[in-house]
């Protein structure tokens, strides 16, 4: 029994990677699966495979390295036309094959060897290449075969046209001479070339020749006249044939007509002037075409196009008809009737046309046969290669069409193929059988159908074989899905005959099935994956000849989406929008994730360049400079490469509205009242919020526009109520909340009549320059308000109340003088105004005054009420109204300080004022100094000025509390006391009575109050307190007030603290204690462990200061070691709290003058060393010049003998104590050991602790305060005050308050004493 033919075609599919041609697949033939998968492990056979081509040998997708016949892939089709400017010709053919082909032409059926045959990397092709130079010697028509041991596949037959230039031929034309009225056809004839061709018909000035009903060119590109006229004589009839697609336009030799008059006597147009008679009626006739019937052949598809073109007087009309049918509706006319056109002709086009010409005199008629054919075509599709089983029937049709019937002629490997019942093969006309097809049948048929209008040609691989299945899908493909998705797995197999395919688990052996596993011919197809669908699958295919399988690799993904989608928003042009847009995706596909943004579908580019606008990154999208162009829905797509997720919003873009269109006036009754219509413009998404309509008027102030009325923005209408006599336009535009829009286009010029003015003037103001005056005054009306030429004012005024008539004045200025007039007199004055059309409203009355002038009246009864130190009532009764002389403008108060009470001497004479506007009897005077005697006066002002002073009043201000003392210092602290050193108060307020004093224990740790007394010190003098009953090593802080009579006054705060007991320097019984300043400052001359180093502060010996009014002398002794060291002098005035500091000076100079001093006055002096960073104190005091005057009233001390005896005493005395410590330094340095740690003790040892020292920081300049106090044997015993040390940034030194080094310094502490190492063993004097 005959196998029917198997067609087994292999459709190549792949969801996620296309497959690589080059992969490794198994074949292996007539083997179990068992025995297959040892042989995977052990190794197979690799195939390499090749996508398959689109080529005439349809329907079979075959590996390459299977055995094929030759497959025509591509090839050029004819005709190929070879212009001018082309460098070279292709003519392609190319095959694939196994084993791979070879090629051979043949050009006009002969065997043909092209020149420059191209190659690629693979294998030979046969296409070729000619050259320009050379391609008119290859015109011709050419075949491609392309040949393997299979089978030979040949290419349709490609023509080669070489078109020769397009050229008219020289010729000499002899003028043409007809009668007038005759006929003229002149032929053009144009030459053979590149369709397509146009035809023009100019004059040799390049002029066309005009056509009509009478001329015309025909199709076939001759110029034809129905009829002569004498204008058309000419001698430069030329036609121009232009050849588009070569680029080239021909002329022929100029042809000349001579038209002669029909007219006796006139032979020509040339003799005498033209007739204008028409010439004689003809009968129609045709010049084209000639006959009676004209047959026409064209394909189905193409274009018709009948053409008659008549001759005779009149012009003859043509007319169309289809003989025995209606015209098309796809019919046009052109050429004024002349020619019908029939596009896309089909066989219902086909029959007998008619075109019939005719005019008053008769007619003509001609027939077109139209038939329509068509070259063969394929009624569906090429024959379908086959792949086939041995011994099964093979039949290959080929159903072609086309008019005429096409000839089909059958080919076997290119050589033609007849009926040969023998061997089991039949040609039976369109159709080849093949019997019980063996594997010798297989080879390329060709069927070729061919007609006059062409011919088609199909290879058909007819391919009888058994072979295994071979997957032609790569082993181990990998597949990612996401989770909920849909995957494809492909197992696309090539087998003859076909196989049988299923899926399996990889770690089962059972066929797959479940609800959402579909197989879908080879494929499996996996519905809405889970993650436990991750894994292996296995393809297994098999048929009669073997078995092949492939496995494939499935990962479930986690699904991208969106978890912050934008939200919509509204912004304003020319800001930012931002727009959020956050996803989740699965983090292995991190390398394809990305974010795209659209906007209205369209995807927004995001360049990387600096002028883009758009700017974005995974969670964001910023829109700069946002416009109207950007409003839209915005869709943030957040892909890989497996799924998306997409999330949209609408972005608003607010901007002003756009402006109002179509403003048109409508009158109203009333010439000066109209109405305003707009159609308003969009508001772009932000309600209009009013309308404002401007005007502009070309008379007062042309070209600039002010507002006239405002309108809802609801109302796109306005009544508008104009002003006389102005030539308006008005524009509109519209408000909403982001801001005003640009104005309309201006309406048309609206002119108003004149009328009489509407108003009369406003803001009237009557004042009085002088007393014997009144001066009016108004604001004029606007130019617009004036309705109308010639505006003035009628000024009329009278006395108020006296009954007198009115004074009445026309001006054109807006201002009147009344003259002579009594001062300060009421007026009513009326103001009204007038133009050449009449006058305004009735006026309303104002009443003024006349001219003011100063009064001449003082206040009386003048008294004073002191309420305290610097406040005072003072009350008065006012002068008499008609004395003031104007209107009143209050009252001024002067009060004079004759002196202060605690000087009464010193005249001051220091005086203030105040105003008290308005009608009043009292006032409140402020800022009086306390205890002074003071003068005060009243007067009365207005306008004009001020009246004369009220008699004057003399008081006295009461004491008052004083003011702040200026400084404050505490020294010599003792282990249960403290010296208090102040200045008395800049300003006393009265009689200094004393001063109060309050200390405070303080609690170092919470700086709480432990303990409070309050001393009160009744010395006025006093300057200085020494605490006694202090606590040893404690924190004071000291309060400090002046008093008087009055109080106390604000006090002045300073801390510091007491010794403790073991910081005492050892001080040998009867040592005396010297408490002058006058006192010798001496330190050791080297650092306790380190005797190498040189001392840091300058050692200086009795440093005194003498005072007088206006300087003071700062003198001291420097021991030889510091004579080159720098002193620098600082003093404060203690009322203003300023420092100054002189220049360095030299240690050698012994004394320093501070001059420029104020007599009287409280300061504090220091002498600083440069050595500490200029702000340590050496020496410290608190003096105060003597006033002026007083210095010569007491005899000098200090010329005085007994003086001068002690002073020299002191001097020697101080002499004997300086050789004294000399010698015992310079024994010093022979000590043992011993006696060294004796005199040096650790500090440690001593319980030297932390809390005795404060800390150094160099961030700003704090000055010492306190007095050094000394003994001549150099223990130091004064206590430090809270402020009373610089604190340093390197924190490496401590000092003493006068400035010596003393060792290291720990963190900040409250103040404390601190006490020097001990040294050498003082002497006592």
């Amino acid at each position: 029994m005959t196998q029917k033919p198997v067609l087994f075609h292999v459709p190549y599919k792949s969801q996620v990677t296309p497959v690589d041609p080059y992969q490794h697949v198994l074949l292996i033939s007539a083997v179990s699966i068992h025995q297959w998968r040892v042989m995977r492990l052990v190794g197979s056979l690799q195939l390499v495979l090749l996508l398959a081509f689109t080529s005439t040998a349809t329907g079979l997708n075959i590996p390459l390295e299977v055995e094929q016949p030759p497959t025509i892939i591509n090839s050029s089709s004819g005709p190929i036309i070879a212009l001018p400017f082309d460098k070279s010709i292709t003519i392609q053919c190319e095959a694939r094959g196994n084993p791979p082909p070879e090629y051979r032409w043949t050009k006009d059926g002969k065997d043909f060897i092209p020149p420059h045959v191209t190659t690629n990397r693979h294998h030979p092709v046969g296409t070729f290449v000619l050259h320009n130079k050379q391609v008119v010697e290859f015109r011709g028509t050419y075949r491609c075969y392309s040949s393997n041991k299979l089978g030979t596949a040949m290419t349709e037959e490609i023509e080669l046209r070489v078109p020769n230039v397009p050229k008219f031929p020289k010729e000499v034309n002899s003028p043409l001479v007809v009668e007038e009225g005759d006929p003229i056809i002149l032929e053009c004839n144009p030459p053979e070339g590149v369709a397509p061709v146009k035809i023009y018909w100019m004059s040799i000035g390049l002029e066309h020749i005009e056509q009509d009903e009478r001329v015309s060119v025909g199709t076939d590109g001759n110029l034809y006249f129905a009829y002569a006229l004498l204008k058309d004589s000419r001698q430069d009839y030329c036609c121009f044939a232009s050849f588009t697609k070569i680029r080239t336009i021909v002329q022929k030799t100029a042809m000349a007509v001579i038209v002669k008059s029909s007219k006796p006597g006139n032979e020509s147009a040339d003799s005498g002037e033209a007739t204008a008679e028409p010439p004689p009626v003809r009968m129609p006739g045709l010049l084209l075409p000639s006959g009676v019937q004209t047959e026409k052949v064209l394909l189905r598809g193409k274009h018709l196009e009948l053409e008659c073109i008549p001759h005779g007087y009149p012009t003859p009309k043509v007319t169309w008809m289809k003989m025995g049918d209606t015209l098309p509706s796809r019919r046009s006319e052109g050429k004024h009737g002349k020619l019908l056109s029939i596009s896309a002709v089909d066989e219902s086009d086909a029959g007998k046309y008619m075109c019939k010409a005719q005019n008053s005199v008769g007619e003509a008629v001609h027939y077109f046969d139209v038939i329509v054919e068509e070259p063969p075509n394929w009624l569906s599709e090429p024959p379908q290669s086959q792949l086939t089983v041995i011994g099964t029937d093979v039949h290959i049709k080929c159903s072609v069409s086309g008019k005429p019937s096409p000839d089909i002629t059958w080919r076997r490997n290119g050589r033609l193929f007849k009926d040969d019942p023998v061997n089991n093969r039949r040609v039976l006309d369109d159709t080849v059988v093949l019997h019980n097809a063996k594997t010798e049948d297989s080879a390329v048929y060709q069927c070729e159908a061919s007609n006059s209008h062409g011919s088609i040609l199909a290879n058909i691989n007819i391919m009888v074989m058994n072979m295994a299945p071979l997957i032609l899908t790569r082993d181990y493909q990998e597949y990612a899905v996401v989770l909920g998705g849909d995957i494809l797995l492909n197992c696309s197999v090539f087998s003859s005959p076909p196989s049988k395919i299923s899926w399996a688990r990889d770690d089962t052996p059972k066929t797959i099935d479940g609800i959402h596993f579909f197989p879908l011919n080879e494929s499996l197809k996996i519905i809405s994956a889970d993650k436990k669908d991750s894994g292996r699958y296995e393809c297994v295919a098999s048929n009669s000849e073997g078995m092949s399988a492939i496995t494939a690799v499935l990962d479930v993904k986690d699904p991208t989406h969106i978890v912050y989608p934008p939200q919509d928003v509204q912004v304003i042009s020319g800001t930012t929008a931002q727009l959020m847009c956050q996803a989740e995706y699965d983090k292995s596909l991190q390398s394809t994730f990305e974010v795209v943004w659209r906007k209205d579908g369209e995807e927004i580019p995001l360049l990387s360049e600096e002028h883009s606008r758009y700017f974005a990154d995974y969670v964001m999208l910023q829109i700069m400079s946002v416009n109207l162009s950007d409003q839209g829905v915005y869709t943030c797509v957040a892909r890989t490469s497996l799924d998306e997720d997409n999330a949209t919003a609408l972005l608003t873009v607010l901007d002003v509205p756009d402006a109002p269109k179509i403003v048109e006036i409508s009158e109203l009754p009333s010439p000066r009242n109209i109405s305003l219509y707009w159609i308003p413009g969009s508001d772009h998404s932000s309600s209009v919020i009013e309308f404002i309509v401007e005007y502009e008027e070309s008379q007062w102030e042309p070209g600039r526009w002010r507002e006239l009325q405002k309108v809802p923005g609801n109302q796109a209408t306005a009544e508008l109520a104009l002003h006389g006599n102005i030539n308006y336009q008005f524009r509109v535009y519209a408000v909403n909340a982001v801001g005003p829009g640009p104005p309309s286009e201006p309406t048309e010029r609206h002119k108003t009549p004149p009328s009489a003015p509407e108003k009369n003037p406003e803001s009237i103001k009557i004042q009085g320059h002088s007393p014997n005056q009144m001066d009016i005054s108004w604001e004029p009306l606007l130019p617009i308000e004036h309705n109308g030429p010639g505006l003035e004012y009628r000024v009329r005024y009278r006395k108020l109340g006296v009954g007198d008539e009115w004074k009445l004045h026309m001006v054109n200025r807006h201002s009147f003088v009344v003259r002579n007039t009594s001062t300060f007199v009421p007026y009513e004055i009326e103001i009204q105004s007038r133009n050449s059309h009449g006058w305004g409203p009735e006026p309303k009355i104002v009443t003024g005054y006349s001219g003011e002038d100063v009064p001449t009246a003082a206040p009386r009864d003048i008294a004073v009420e002191v309420i305290n130190t610097t406040v005072l009532r003072v009350s008065w009764t006012p002068a008499p109204a008609a004395t003031v002389r104007g209107h009143l403008g209050g009252y001024h108060v002067h009060w004079v300080r004759k002196r202060s009470l605690l000087n009464p001497n010193n005249i001051l004479d220091e005086r203030q004022s105040l105003s008290f506007p308005g009608k009043r009897t009292h006032a409140i005077v402020p800022g009086l100094e306390p205890f002074s005697e003071y003068r005060l006066t009243v007067n009365v002002f207005n306008k004009k000025g001020n009246g004369p002073n009220s008699d004057p009043v003399t008081f006295n201000t009461p004491e008052g509390a004083p003011a702040q003392v200026p400084i404050l210092t505490a020294s010599n602290a003792q282990i249960d006391s403290i010296l208090l050193v102040w200045g008395p108060p800049r300003e006393a307020n009265g009689i200094l009575t004393g001063y109060l004093l309050q200390h405070h224990l303080i609690n170092e740790t919470t700086l709480e109050v432990v303990d409070s007394q309050e001393t009160k010190i009744t010395g006025a003098d006093t300057t200085q307190w020494k605490l006694h009953g202090l606590e040893g090593g404690s924190l004071y802080r000291f309060l400090l007030s002046a008093c008087t009579a009055a109080g106390c006054g604000p006090p002045l705060t300073q801390e510091s603290s007491t010794v403790a007991l073991e910081h005492l320097s050892p001080t040998p019984a009867g040592a005396p204690v010297q408490s002058s300043h006058n006192c010798s400052l001496s330190f050791p001359s080297c650092i306790p462990d380190n005797s190498t180093h040189l001392p840091l502060v300058p050692a200086l010996l009795n440093v005194s200061s003498y005072v007088s009014d206006t300087f003071a002398k700062i003198s001291w002794t420097a021991i030889e070691e510091q004579q080159d060291s720098e002193l620098y002098v600082a003093y404060m005035n203690n009322s203003d709290g300023f420092w100054r500091i002189s220049e360095a000076v030299n240690a050698s100079q012994s004394f320093h003058v501070i001059d420029g001093l104020k007599p009287g006055t409280v300061y504090t002096v220091r002498l600083m060393s440069k050595r500490l960073l200029d702000n340590a104190s050496i020496f410290e005091d608190v003096i105060q010049t003597r006033l002026q005057g007083a210095v010569g009233q007491k005899s000098s001390f200090s010329t005085q003998g007994w003086f001068i005896g002690t002073m020299c005493a002191v001097a020697l005395l101080t002499l004997v104590v300086l050789m004294a410590c000399f010698v015992r330094r310079n024994r010093g340095g022979k000590y043992a050991v011993k006696e060294k740690e004796d005199l040096h003790p650790d500090p440690e040892s001593q319980g030297l602790n932390e809390d005795s020292f404060g800390d150094y920081s160099d961030s700003e300049e704090k000055p010492l305060k306190g007095s050094s106090v000394c003994s001549l044997n150099g223990a130091m015993g004064d206590g430090v005050s809270r402020d009373s040390m610089v604190d340093y940034a390197d924190g490496g030194r401590e000092f003493n308050e006068d400035g010596s080094f003393i060792g290291e310094y720990s963190d900040r502490r409250h103040g404390g004493s601190v006490s020097e190492p001990s040294g050498p063993r003082p002497v006592t004097a």
